[in-house]
């Protein structure tokens, strides 16, 4: 097939063939390695592009939305209870990643990871227009439901495009998305400054319209690049069969009118919303790891790396937990909490989320060369999770100072540092995370293992959501000091059980 997706899918055969994790692409025709793209492969640069305007447009959406959730009408937003939007913005957050199941079924099965990524995004651009130009709460609900499906669609497929781009055991793996990272977080940053800038001056629709306009530069950026990717990224590694396309449609329109009835018999509503999600979350994890760890098409070394997973996706799951509590706690308390004051002019509250990609930009670079120069002699995997994970847990022990601070008196470069403290973790977990998910996934679960990484980040975001609407702004040493603690134990344990969990990876760090 052709890397632009124009002709039919590549057979079983053929997928099989291919390794999982991409061998003919790190080396150009010389049999030279690839480093055009900042000592990486070229093709990098494509999925580099759209996913920083994939990134510019939700971060930038993001920054606005819980403001938008549950500020008054006078102020230009729907007037929601603050705590319910607190719960819905996790929900949201908890939905995008668990859309990644759906993403990566259908990449694996029905369409392969290259298109599923481009259709993908364009539903993402549709959701940012129905935020712009419906009002309301249908807007919101229209809305977020298409970038939350969308984007579940472009994570899982764009971090698997990035893995068929190296060997198995090449070294420069974790140092190329570590630089992949770095295009998240130019989105990341971009976004929610510009974003917020129009919220703050003519009104939240234009801030979601601007969230449309990056999407389709990115939409456009990938089309014009897409020709350049590798292979594998067409390839259906377990292609469903023609005639199990009427039953598997009929499964997925009784599922949503399950759920719409759900939500008309007022089984579902925004009160229990995230209770809800997190529920199938965690439903959807288990049946993962059962499908792929009973699985007969899985070798007995690949078994073993499932089950070092596990460990993994906990300690993923508790980083979560707290870290996505940008968008929901910290937001509240950078309009409550922080003093926002330069030179007589208050900044947007949406500004406080470019913080933290400010440091992911300058530091991605850092972790990669280091990688990059260790190579072997780098930390495990499980060490770096575990360090990630004990890290956000001080991260959030360093509020306790500044609990006393009054309405609005918190400093800001209180905030800078806790964020520098958070990014630290974040690099030593997340795009370390992606990697290890290409990693340890079996030939015939590639883009699902993805999924399985991207559902503890769902897990958590969730959580993070449920959590949010226990914080008191009048009382926050309990709540900053008893989360700070449990993740510090956390990854304690597994630091712990580093050891183990390695010999369960296989060769595999």
């Amino acid at each position: 097939m052709s890397p632009n997706g124009l002709a039919g899918p590549i057979s079983r055969v053929q997928a099989e063939s291919v390794s999982s994790v991409g061998t003919e692409h790190p080396e150009g025709p010389t049999g030279i390695p690839d480093t055009g793209f900042f000592g990486q492969p070229r093709p990098l640069a494509t999925l580099f592009g759209v996913e920083l305007w994939e990134r510019f447009s939700f971060y930038g959406m993001q920054g606005i939305l819980l403001l938008y959730l549950y500020y008054s009408a006078e102020q230009g937003g729907l007037g929601i209870p603050q705590a319910v939007a607190a719960e819905v913005v996790g929900s949201y957050g908890g939905g995008v990643y668990l859309s990644t199941i759906l993403g990566a079924w259908v990449a694996d099965r029905v369409l392969s990871a290259e298109r599923t990524l481009f259709a993908s995004a364009a539903v993402v651009m549709v959701g940012h227009i129905s935020l712009a130009l419906i009002p309301g709460v249908p807007g919101v609900v229209v809305g977020l439901i298409l970038i939350a499906v969308g984007s579940g669609g472009v994570k899982a497929t764009a971090t698997t495009l990035v893995g068929t781009l190296y060997s198995r055991e090449d070294t420069r793996r974790d140092a190329g998305f570590s630089l992949y990272y770095l295009g998240v977080n130019l989105g990341a940053f971009f976004g929610p400054l510009l974003t917020g800038l129009l919220q703050s001056t003519v009104g939240f629709h234009f801030g979601f319209g601007l969230a449309a306009v990056g999407m389709a530069a990115g939409l456009i950026q990938y089309s014009v690049g897409r020709k350049r990717l590798p292979r594998d990224g067409d390839i259906l590694p377990n292609p469903l069969p023609r005639e199990q396309y009427p039953r598997v449609a009929a499964i997925a329109a009784a599922g949503v009118l399950v759920i719409v009835l759900a939500v008309v018999l007022g089984l579902i509503t925004a009160d229990n919303l995230s209770t809800v999600i997190i529920v199938i979350i965690v439903a959807a994890s288990i049946a993962y790891f059962v499908v792929i760890l009973r699985s007969h098409a899985i070798t007995a070394d690949e078994h073993s790396r499932v089950l070092a997973f596990i460990p993994l996706f906990f300690a993923s799951a508790a980083f979560w937990a707290l870290y996505q509590q940008q968008f929901t706690v910290l937001t509240i308390y950078a309009d409550q909490r922080l003093n926002r004051d330069v030179f007589g002019w208050e900044f947007p509250v949406a500004w406080v989320q470019s913080i933290n990609p400010v440091f992911i930009i300058v530091l991605s670079g850092i972790f990669a060369a280091l990688w990059t120069r260790l190579g072997s002699r780098q930390p495990s995997t499980p060490v770096k999770f575990a360090l990630g994970t004990m890290g956000v847990g001080l991260g959030f022990l360093l509020f306790l100072p500044f609990v006393a601070t009054g309405h609005n008196g918190t400093p800001v470069w209180a905030i800078v540092l806790i964020l520098f403290v958070f990014t630290i973790a974040e690099l030593l977990l997340s795009p370390v995370g992606l990697s290890i998910s290409t990693k340890l996934a079996p030939g015939r679960f590639r883009t699902q293992m993805v999924a399985l990484f991207f559902l503890s980040v769902s897990l958590g975001t969730a959580l993070s959501g449920s959590l949010a609407s226990l914080y008191n702004p009048d009382d926050e040493a309990p709540y900053f000091g008893a989360l700070g603690v449990i993740a510090i134990v956390i990854g304690a344990l597994l630091l712990v059980g580093s050891r183990p969990v390695l010999r369960l990876m296989r060769g595999v760090r």
